[in-house]
């Protein structure tokens, strides 16, 4: 979680500091991203990035939230098929012309981790977690090969068809 004295620096500052941090997590897969080429960048001590973030993963976080925070579609558990659909190619869009492109792109190809699955947690719907599945993986795909863009988003509204044809399952 990013730190109080984070959130209190200058626009000017916090504006140096993420860019700092988008340039090293767009150019170096989190595992192989260092904290030396952003206190550089960003012109700040080391000691005042420990201060500001607990370590790069917490650093990666908040760059992760606000990318998207930038192209985030609104997503509900009340949305109809067609909705997540729309919802799904609207963030594709969003983030092929953001700044964090290429970030969230390397977010998605190598430095997304597995959901944890948290005990005592309810089970969606099974159409829900069929199409929430089919969305993400349809942003994944577009994100990682923009050429085909248009042709993952015909075949996730496609599959989104199939779903909804189905009574239940």
């Amino acid at each position: 979680m990013v730190s109080q004295t984070f959130k209190n620096l200058s626009a000017t500052k916090k504006e140096r500091i993420l860019t700092a941090l988008l340039h090293e997590f767009t150019a170096h897969p989190l595992k192989e991203a260092k904290v030396a080429p952003i206190v550089k960048e960003a012109q700040i001590a080391r000691g005042a990035f420990y201060k500001y973030f607990t370590d790069l993963d917490d650093a990666y976080a908040y760059l992760y939230q606000q990318a998207l925070l930038d192209v985030h579609a609104p997503f509900s558990r009340k949305m109809t098929l067609s909705e997540m659909e729309h919802a799904t190619r609207e963030f594709i869009t969003k983030a092929t012309v953001s700044p964090y492109f290429e970030f969230l792109r390397l977010h998605l190809t190598v430095n997304e981790k597995p959901l944890a699955v948290k005990e005592n947690k309810p089970l969606q719907p099974t159409k829900v977690w069929a199409a929430m599945t089919l969305c993400h993986q349809t942003i994944r795909e577009a994100l990682a090969d923009p050429t085909f863009q248009e042709d993952y988003l015909l075949r996730l509204e496609q599959s989104l068809a199939l779903l909804s044809e189905r009574k239940s399952i």
